[in-house]
């Protein structure tokens, strides 16, 4: 069963966010945070300025793992993200 991070976005509705399939969480600059996918597809999210350099990446590992150990009919995991995101880019 694929699991989701339910994800605010600043000033639009929640986005999904995957959590199969996951094989990098990185951070590109103190505002932007990449998700890699095995299937080379990305999710570029950017948020506000971060007060640590892993901040965000931590967050969003958390996050996913947490997903992953809810029940299998838990789809949609509400995240709570360590700083506001207002964009995300699916490429």
């Amino acid at each position: 069963m694929d699991k989701f991070l339910d994800t605010p976005v600043t000033g639009e509705t929640d986005m999904l966010l995957s959590c199969s399939d996951v094989i990098a969480v990185t951070r590109s600059s103190d505002t932007e945070t990449i998700i890699t996918y095995n299937s080379a597809n990305t999710a570029t999210i950017t948020h506000g300025t971060v007060d640590t350099s892993l901040q965000m990446r931590d967050s969003l590992q958390n996050a996913m793992e947490t997903a992953l150990q809810t029940s299998w009919t838990d789809v949609a995991f509400a995240y709570v993200p360590a700083q506001a995101i207002s964009g995300i880019v699916i490429a």
